[in-house]
């Protein structure tokens, strides 16, 4: 015999062997194995969520609301779109799909989550029969389970079985309370249309119902064309039923709300149920599982940051009153991290997640002057230090063909990189960048080493250091803590531990945390931003009483202030305060100033929301030093500047400069300014100037989440300020 021969003959024996053992191993689990009580877990038990304490409940996830129904009762346009939705071979198929049972033991050996590959049959094992659990162990005995079902029940028993147990989201289990609690109906009258709809959000409710989140439309839509479509290859409804439902999704009503979402918790709630879900716990756990969940969330501080930016909305409302603006839409987001380990200590998303649910905690906007932090970590990286002089008049940098501004053409010469730090001047920051060897890549890999991650006008160019980019606050609190805790980046999160109601612990929040900022560099960066508050753009924010360090920040569009920010920290909290106004975030803020200023600006109402807050959630907690950065030489010159010829006084307040318009992301958390009439042409886009104590700058530039951008270095009429 031929040498490959023997090693053929070898190599199938063993593969021959390996089959029988398992064949046989298989045979025995399949006979000790037995089909085990329904999961009263899964039955009867409701879950809690309870404050950062671990015994003060903050809300509670109810008991299963479920009305099940018969075979017959259940419509078949119901059945068939869930057949279509997530098993197509439901009805051919032994319990099992082989190729999803290897692609699932697959994904948990190498130690990823798994999704999709299980039949209904398994599913409905999962729900009544099992753990949430993913071990090969676990997929096994599902698989065994699965077929011992499918013997004993028929399909019919085992497709009503699970409709009438499956997680609807909006506390809905089976498809009787579903129908109500999504289109105020029956069952019985589900139209095609509404019964894709719910077979589609039973994948995830979390990210595929509108009502959590107004983002979850798009996917949503796309999961009921791909049920509808499904349903036609499978010949359940013919082609004229098709087209009278594809692109036509059917309204979502109206219904009555679930009273855990309402108030301003409501979205801590919802946050907490999130992140659940990524953390790999089901719905049906998350809704009547009898989990025990302790959050991050510092119930005095939760009351503080409510009773904050409920206080300054009130005041902003009125004074757009008192203007004879028929205004009541400011909108304020509180974002407050625990510099130590990025605990999500207080939220503020908006005032009834029932009424919007809209978090605007989580939304990105565009973050002016607040940007320019990440610009100071990068030109610090790249030898520049504190002392460092750069161009503070209007100025066009090399190789570009537009100008550089400070707002009202505030002219400030040769300043120092503190100097214009302290007082936002755009057209140092510009000069900077535009000095570094691929200097806005740089800047952008800065704001990811902090903690902010990419998202909507993000485009490499000079004058992304002015704000065009977009953050939520959540992010922007998280990024500043990274500074706060000599430059270690924590995960941010809401969820601290997770026990069962026998008291055992399923998951606790990791406290690892990485070094993405070197030491000094934060602590350098923190000493200028320092300087904002204790002779800057914030010094509202000195009133705290112990060390502080932040950036205001304003960004604009048109002649429209977009956003107004202030994010600060001390040692132990980040806090991220920002202001939008619209429904859709997108209206004019200037109306809503505070009185004695000329426009909306981050040292008006955000920095007295921060500080409203900060005085509460520090209480009690030790005043502490910022870390003492070394004295490091430069290692580079700044380009020299021409001799520099007053034309102006600064401003002590300036208009936002505008920046470039785009859609509003969620994300899922800077310039600033004070206003008065533009001497800019109404043709260039105009670059914010620096302004005094309690002032603001403007800027220019394109703009975690929402805004446009422009690659050469600004829009028409866009606008920023610090």
């Amino acid at each position: 015999m031929a040498l490959w021969q023997k090693i053929l003959t070898i190599l199938m024996s063993g593969v021959l062997a390996v089959v029988l053992v398992g064949g046989i191993a298989f045979a025995g689990l399949y006979s000790t194995i037995k089909v085990p009580d329904p999961n009263a877990d899964f039955q009867t038990n409701t879950t809690y969520l309870y404050y950062d304490d671990g015994t003060t409940q903050l809300s509670d996830l109810a008991v299963q609301n479920r009305t099940s129904l018969t075979y017959d009762q259940i419509p078949q346009a119901m059945k068939d779109a869930q057949v279509a939705a997530e098993d197509r071979t439901f009805w051919t198929n032994p319990g099992i799909s082989p190729m999803g049972m290897v692609r699932a033991l697959i994904a948990i050996a190498s130690g990823k989550d798994v999704q999709g590959g299980s039949t209904i049959t398994q599913q409905y094992i999962k729900l009544m029969y099992l753990t949430p659990q993913q071990t090969i162990s676990r997929k096994v005995k599902e698989v065994i389970l699965a077929l011992k079902l499918s013997n004993r029940l028929s399909k019919e028993e085992v497709l009503t079985n699970y409709l009438n147990t499956v997680y609807f989201g909006r506390g809905a289990y089976g498809v009787q309370a579903a129908a109500q609690a999504w289109f105020g109906i029956d069952a019985k009258d589900l139209t095609v249309g509404q019964a894709a709809v719910l077979a589609s959000v039973v994948q995830n409710p979390s990210i595929l119902d509108p009502k959590v989140d107004p983002d979850n439309m798009s996917r949503l839509k796309a999961r009921y064309e791909y049920v509808l479509s499904g349903m036609l290859d499978a010949k359940s409804i013919t082609q004229d039923q098709y087209s009278q439902f594809t692109g036509k999704m059917p309204e979502l009503p109206t219904v009555k709300a679930n009273p855990r979402y309402q108030g301003p918790k409501g979205f801590l709630v919802n946050m907490a149920e999130q992140e659940l879900a990524s953390l790999g716990f089901t719905d049906a756990q998350i809704n009547g599982g009898g989990l025990r969940v302790t959050t991050t969330f510092d119930q005095k501080a939760q009351a503080a940051a409510e009773k904050a930016a409920q206080t300054n909305q009130t005041q902003a409302n009125a004074a757009a009153k008192s203007r004879g603006t028929n205004a009541n839409a400011v909108h304020a987001a509180i974002a407050s991290v625990d510099t130590t380990n990025g605990e999500l200590i207080a939220l503020y998303g908006g005032d009834d997640f029932v009424k919007n649910s809209r978090n605007w905690a989580s939304t990105a906007r565009m973050t002016g002057s607040t940007f320019k932090t990440f610009g100071l970590i990068a030109g610090l990286r790249d030898g520049f230090t504190l002392d460092s002089v750069f161009q503070g008049n209007t100025f066009t940098p090399k190789g570009e063909n537009q100008t550089v501004r400070n707002e009202f053409n505030q002219q400030y010469g040769p300043v120092t990189l503190q100097v214009a730090t302290a007082q936002s001047i755009n057209t140092a920051f510009v000069d900077m960048v535009s000095q570094m060897d691929h200097g806005p890549s740089k800047v952008i890999q800065a704001a990811n080493d902090a903690g902010a991650p990419k998202g909507g006008a993000w485009d490499a160019y000079n004058r992304i250091v002015l704000g065009y980019a977009e953050v939520s606050p959540v992010n922007m609190a998280n990024a500043y803590a990274t500074l706060a805790n000599g430059g270690k980046q924590n995960q941010v999160h809401v969820v601290r531990e997770v026990r069962d109601r026998d008291g055992n612990v399923l998951y606790k929040a990791s406290s690892a945390n990485k070094q993405t900022v070197e030491q000094n560099i934060a602590a350098t960066t923190t000493s200028a931003l320092q300087s904002v508050v204790n002779e800057g753009t914030g010094a509202k924010a000195s009133a705290l009483g112990r060390p502080v360090a932040g950036k205001t920040g304003t960004a604009g569009v048109g002649n429209d202030i977009a956003s107004a920010w202030f994010v600060a920290y001390t040692k132990q909290i980040s806090t991220a305060v920002m202001y939008v106004a619209g429904d859709d975030g997108s209206s004019d803020l200037d109306p809503y100033r505070q009185a004695g200023t000329q426009t909306f600006f981050g040292a008006g109402f955000p920095a007295s929301t921060w500080l409203s807050y900060m005085q509460v959630a520090t209480q009690g907690q030790a005043v502490q030093s910022f870390d003492t950065p070394a004295n490091t030489p430069s290692r580079r010159t700044a380009t020299p500047l021409p001799a520099y010829t007053p034309t102006q006084t600064a401003s002590s307040q300036a208009k936002a400069t505008p920046v470039p318009t785009a859609a509003p992301s969620t994300d899922a958390p800077s310039t600033d300014a004070s206003s008065g009439a533009s001497s800019r042409p109404s043709s260039q886009p105009s670059t914010g100037g620096g302004g005094g104590t309690g002032g603001g700058s403007g800027g220019t530039g394109t703009g975690t989440s929402t805004g446009g951008g422009n690659g050469n270095g600004g829009g028409k009429g866009q606008t920023t300020g610090g």
